[in-house]
């Protein structure tokens, strides 16, 4: 029977250091080393918090975090109170993260650690979207590593992100994620492929609500409702039916552009449209401008919802709409372009999986501390490494 060492027993200074219970540090101390103890040269959490301070710091690649590290050893083993100056080599890291801990239990631990923060996991909006790991992608194959996440986009963290295996895909797997949520008192969002029946119903028997998009995918409940929102052409002495047409509109200026934005909402598809729980559709218009050449391009989308007129004006489904796209902008779009996710080739066990999570959290640390230039921060931690290894070591505020 293996023996697994306690986080601290490795190369821990008779003097220690301080560290807070609640900090992050405590709670990655708390998982479980799946190595033989035999050999063991580095603690789990020591290895995992370099892995982290050196991704703060702006280093993405295992060669670039293991020289970031060995760079700073002295002040590093100084800091954590270890007993011996020495960094990990590359290989290290890749085994580590490969083989050494639980993919599932580590992101279980970084949820519980941002749900235990003040004011925590109060906001109401809840994204699901799925991303592909292209860096694990097989040369001459074009299916990688799929995982599908449930992210607050009001708080910027993730709730839980699931592997989308072998033959499914997220419409299998969705409801396996969503079974792990409390999803009492939230609005689920999605885009057209999630636009399910049976993950409708899934999410209002949970008492949460739903809002799809609805595109091709679901061809007669996307007529249904494009439909309902033509003009109505009415005969020599006809009047149109009625409408319960409400609207809500916004319009922003930034990053070079004018975005305007217009939803119509309609109650009248109840009872009528063959999808659980249906009680508001909407149709949203997105018109953007580019102001360096005039350049205007129009975008049309249908959605449905389970919240009720009274429930969701016309401005708040407006708004629950636009914060979809947080997943794919603050989330998503970060882990690519400047943690470069893509661009890692890890393929020891399960390391890319954990590195993507260990991405989840680097944001989500940054966006607890109100950062909205994730590369800026980075630059900042790696000149000031001691305000980076304060967020691990400290209790959230």
């Amino acid at each position: 029977m293996k023996y697994s060492p306690l986080a601290f027993e490795v190369n821990l200074s008779p003097e220690g250091f301080v560290v807070d219970l609640d900090s992050l540090y405590a709670s990655l101390a708390t998982l479980h080393d799946q190595r033989d103890a035999r050999g063991v040269r580095y603690a789990l959490v020591t290895v995992l918090v370099y892995v982290i301070l050196a991704k703060l710091a702006g280093e993405d690649q295992l060669r670039g975090i293991a020289q970031w590290v060995a760079e700073r050893k002295e002040g590093l083993a100084k800091a954590l109170g270890l007993s011996k100056v020495q960094a990990p080599h590359a290989s290290t890291y890749s085994r580590v993260l490969g083989w050494a801990v639980n993919v599932a239990e580590f992101a279980d631990v970084v949820a519980r650690f941002f749900a235990s923060q003040p004011g925590a996991g109060r906001s109401v909006v809840i994204n699901l979207d799925g991303k592909t790991l292209r860096g694990t992608i097989p040369a001459g194959q074009c299916q990688g590593v799929h995982l599908l996440a449930a992210y607050l986009p009001a708080e910027g963290w993730v709730l839980l992100q699931v592997e989308v295996s072998g033959p499914e895909n997220e419409i299998v797997a969705a409801p396996r994620l969503l079974k792990c949520l409390d999803l009492r008192g939230k609005v689920v969002t999605g885009d057209a492929m999630l636009a399910q029946r049976h993950l409708s119903s899934q999410i209002v028997r949970a008492g949460g609500d739903y809002l799809w998009f609805v595109k091709d995918n679901q061809p007669e409940l996307r007529e249904d409702i494009a439909v309902l929102f033509e003009p109505e052409v009415c005969g020599a002495g006809c009047s149109p039916v009625p409408k319960d047409f409400r609207t809500a509109g916004s319009l922003e200026k930034g990053h070079g552009r004018i975005e305007e934005r217009s939803i119509t909402v309609s109650s009248m598809l109840k009872g009528y449209l063959d999808w659980p729980y249906v009680e508001q559709v909407f149709r949203l218009e997105r018109s953007v401008v580019r102001l360096k050449d005039g350049k205007h391009a129009q975008q049309v989308v249908y959605g449905v919802t389970s919240q009720s007129a009274e429930e969701a004006s016309p401005a708040q489904l407006l708004a629950v709409a636009r914060s979809h796209w947080q997943i794919e902008n603050g989330l998503h779009y970060r882990r690519d372009d400047t943690l470069r996710e893509d661009r890692c080739r890890l393929k020891t066990g399960h390391a890319a999986v954990m590195m993507a999570t260990i991405n989840n959290l680097i944001l989500g640390l940054l966006r607890r501390q109100g950062v909205t230039n994730v590369p800026q921060a980075r630059r900042r931690f790696a000149a000031h490494p001691d305000q980076a290894l304060a967020l691990i070591l400290s209790a959230p505020t």
